[in-house]
């Protein structure tokens, strides 16, 4: 399944930084990652967003400036289906932005979307009433509990002033625990530890809480 990135920092930091690495992992993995990926970083009040359906490795990563705050997503699409840039994520309603990594079998929610995690992001938003924590808490239970299996979900979802990540899985802990790390103002949260493995720490399965 995907790889997933979040950083937040105290002030603007290189996109590339960041971008270079996670490539980098993302083109090691154990699973695919090469199903196009897509990213969003904020600037003042506003969002910014590029999708490519290229691998990440292969893209210009030099291209890309400075912020404080960025997500980013590399997609392994499930059974290969579905290659076409619009489902690459992050998704977005013009207010916040959504990335995934995980697989759901037999899940029972009425939501729309193209894929099923467009259909997760959706049915979180129909709890919002702006506590965001809360609205994600309520929908994951939900979801869990209408879903023949989890083998996992990951979520991180922010819109620019709260940030909450959701993380569940039922097998594969090396692959699908979720890993963050706190340097010099700057907050990272990602699907595992890259460039300096020293400071990282895993986060406890079936957690949801404001990053």
């Amino acid at each position: 399944m995907c790889r997933i990135l979040y950083a937040r920092a105290d002030r603007p930091f290189a996109i590339p930084e960041l971008l270079t690495p996670f490539a980098e992992l993302a083109q090691q993995s154990s699973e695919y990652q090469g199903h196009g990926w897509g990213c969003a970083w904020r600037v003042g009040e506003g969002w910014y967003q590029h999708h490519d359906i290229s691998p990440i490795w292969e893209d210009d990563l030099s291209r890309f400036g400075s912020t404080r705050l960025l997500l980013v997503h590399a997609r392994s699409a499930f059974r290969d289906e579905g290659i076409v840039v619009d489902n690459n994520m992050p998704f977005s309603d013009g207010e916040s932005i959504f990335i995934f990594n995980g697989e759901l079998r037999g899940v029972r929610i009425k939501s729309e979307g193209r894929i099923g995690a467009e259909k997760i992001y959706n049915y979180i938003r129909r709890f919002d009433q702006g506590d965001k924590c809360a609205a994600t808490g309520k929908a994951v239970d939900i979801i869990r509990k209408r879903s023949a299996y989890v083998r996992a979900m990951n979520i991180i979802l922010s819109d620019g002033e709260q940030s909450i990540l959701s993380t569940s899985y039922s097998e594969n802990p090396d692959y699908f625990q979720m890993y963050q790390k706190h340097d010099a103002g700057l907050h990272l949260v990602c699907s595992q530890p890259f460039a300096d493995d020293r400071g990282w720490s895993g986060i406890e399965n079936n957690t949801t809480i404001a990053l």
